[in-house]
């Protein structure tokens, strides 16, 4: 035996404990449980027209990850990518537009708009990374107000607001099918004690909300021939519905050929493992231990 080859047997075998007793801070799947990496994300990504990168709200890995997909994307795409983010509501926009174009101060910009708690350290990363790079960042969501009053009143509630608020939500009237899971089990799990009315207006507060963000993913991105990186609550992406199943009845309106990239992320106390189940609500499924610190 050679002399020197116990002592790279030894090595060898030393690298590969060293490997497996490491704590992985996430793993990463396919829609068939398989697993893969992130460079499997990236490269569908670069593919992909429209990509719902759906997060949990808290979690820093989820973050991270955004922020690294949106820089690879960028050295790929440029000037040819926007970023849009459920976080950010559309009459923040031109707050948004005048930050970004380095017209007002990073300090009045978010001490005017209306930002998240955790935006600062989850968000603005995203942000300031567009306004660095020269492109759009489009605030996708209904302004709250409007959503609870369908929360209160139904679509109908939207009847009584003017027609420059109008150009703030998806246009009315909008498809709603209440047999879509994340409408039903929103309506199933309010609260006891709900009125009737209310808890039935829950899914429909859902849907406007989605609705929105996908109409102003449309409108900013595909017939502009650019790719759009939309982040939003996983809830908001996960089984193909939500925003998705309206971005996908845009589509089917219009004579482009778009393809859809959805991205979920899930805590796990083993992440060595995923239901097939849960394998089912995206494309990618980015699994992360529960005891991950959280961001708020």
């Amino acid at each position: 035996m050679h002399p020197f080859r116990p002592f790279f047997l030894l090595l060898i075998l030393f690298v590969f404990l060293s490997m497996k007793s490491d704590k992985q801070a996430y793993k990463v799947y396919n829609t068939k449980g398989h697993k893969a990496d992130y460079d499997d994300i990236l490269d569908a990504a670069k593919k992909s027209d429209i990509i719902f990168f759906g997060e949990l709200h808290n979690n820093p890995i989820c973050h991270w990850l955004q922020l690294e997909l949106t820089k690879d994307l960028y050295a790929e795409k440029g000037d040819k990518l926007v970023l849009g983010a459920e976080m950010l509501e559309a009459d923040n926009q031109l707050l948004v537009n005048e930050y970004l174009s380095k017209l007002i101060r990073k300090k009045d910009f978010e001490s005017e708009a209306k930002l998240w708690p955790n935006y600062k350290t989850d968000y603005a990363p995203l942000v300031d990374f567009a306004r660095e790079k020269g492109i759009k960042f489009i605030a996708t969501n209904i302004p709250r107000r409007f959503a609870a009053l369908v929360n209160q009143k139904g679509f109908e509630g939207l009847d009584s607001i003017n027609a420059f608020e109008r150009g703030l939500i998806a246009s009315l009237p909008i498809k709603y099918l209440d047999t879509l899971e994340c409408y039903k089990s929103i309506v199933k799990n309010a609260g006891e004690g709900m009125p009737v009315h209310l808890s039935q207006n829950l899914g429909k507060a859902q849907a406007i909300k989605d609705a929105t963000m996908a109409q102003n993913i449309m409108k900013n991105g595909v017939f502009n021939e650019k790719t759009f990186l939309h982040f939003n609550g996983s809830y908001h992406s996960d089984n193909y519905q939500g925003t998705v199943w309206y971005v996908k009845q845009a589509i089917r309106k219009t004579s482009f050929d778009l393809k859809i990239l959805t991205i979920t992320c899930l805590e796990q106390g083993n992440i060595d493992t995923l239901s097939q189940n849960d394998a089912k609500k995206a494309d990618f499924l980015i699994v992360i231990p529960s005891s991950m610190t959280k961001t708020q």
